[in-house]
């Protein structure tokens, strides 16, 4: 079967691979839709990141060279022997992290993870071994394709509930990629009464306001945090910093208001320099997000498939396997007017 397979640094090849026997625990999935993730992008522009390359991966047994690709949807193919709540022909959203499970849930993510696509073989290709535990159960009529983005909505969906933004509060968002629009589809669906969202391209705040965006500024047109506390005096309850850079870090403080809260949800490409005397004299806590708890991952299932969160219109372009360099990675590297390019693997 072809598979997008990591090589190293812009050395993504398809190329053909034979898929693993299962184990006992886990199912086969026929992937359907798969979709390119910006730390997928991290990893092909600047990797590895997260891809094990000199060592073995201690959660997954992994290592380079390997198939990417963890934000898919598929059905169930063949189960493993010890397979007890998932059956063939199920359709089923795939929670990519893998953890030692030796500490509570809203916290096992920090004890230590692995992703499937990054850590080891994934969905960039027909078909992939999941563990059991890894899956969740999606609606048989629910479109598998809106599917394929439950696991970065899910992202959003954590940094919502780490800012604790409680109904009829304000939200700044700085930046608009996939993530930062799907944020403001999360704050929506959680009560916020004003989404501020802030990016330096008006094709991607475009998007945020057909996510959910209440207000967008394009800072090269305007102080953003002028513009920011002038839509809300004394500034937004929770701030979210989706962009990774350090004006937007400061910048994310600074429109947040006195005890207020600032999630960083983004992953940096490198340090930043930072001035601890700018939170102590705003008052500002910042606290921080990565990935999502088992909990958060089946609200959000539950989130999407309700559609109380639109994933749909996060979908920009769908393209076939063999395209995934040029019109995938190459795309998003390029074009701004890319959200969340999905591949479709049911014709593999």
């Amino acid at each position: 079967m072809k598979a997008a397979v990591w090589h190293g640094v812009k050395d993504i090849r398809v190329e053909d691979v034979d898929l693993k026997p299962h184990k006992e625990n886990e199912v086969v999935v026929k992937v359907a839709w798969a979709g390119i993730c910006g730390s997928d992008l991290h990893e092909y522009l600047e990797g590895p990141v997260f891809i094990p390359v000199d060592h073995v991966d201690e959660l997954t047994g992994g290592h380079a060279p390997l198939t990417m690709g963890h934000e898919f949807s598929g059905v169930i193919e063949e189960v493993g022997s010890n397979v007890s709540k998932f059956k063939v022909g199920d359709h089923v959203s795939i929670n990519p992290t893998i953890t030692h499970h030796n500490v509570p849930d809203d916290v096992d993510v920090y004890d230590g993870y692995s992703f499937i696509g990054l850590s080891c073989d994934g969905g960039f290709t027909s078909l992939v071994n999941v563990p059991e535990e890894n899956l969740y159960l999606l609606p048989q009529d629910f479109p598998l394709e809106l599917a394929a983005t439950i696991e970065p909505t899910a992202v959003a969906v954590q940094a919502v509930k780490e800012g604790e933004l409680k109904f009829g509060e304000t939200v700044a968002i700085f930046g608009a990629g996939p993530i930062g629009v799907l944020v403001a589809a999360a704050a929506k669906a959680a009560g916020a009464t004003k989404i501020i969202s802030v990016d330096l391209s008006d094709v991607r705040l475009g998007k945020a306001t057909e996510m959910g965006a209440t207000d967008v500024i394009n800072p090269a047109n305007e102080d953003a945090v002028n513009k920011i506390r002038e839509i809300v005096p004394g500034g937004v309850d929770v701030a979210f910093e989706v962009a990774g850079v350090q004006p937007t870090f400061e910048q994310a403080i600074d429109a947040t208001k006195a005890r207020g809260k600032m999630v960083i949800v983004s992953i940096f490409a490198r340090p930043i320099q930072f001035d601890p005397m700018q939170l102590m004299n705003a008052g500002v806590q910042v606290t921080t997000t990565i990935a999502y708890s088992m909990k958060t991952f089946q609200q959000t299932v539950d989130l999407v498939t309700s559609g109380q969160i639109n994933v749909k219109p996060v979908i920009t372009k769908h393209i076939d396997l063999d395209d995934i360099v040029d019109d995938g990675f190459e795309a998003l590297t390029t074009d701004k007017s890319q959200a969340k390019i999905l591949i479709d693997l049911a014709k593999e």
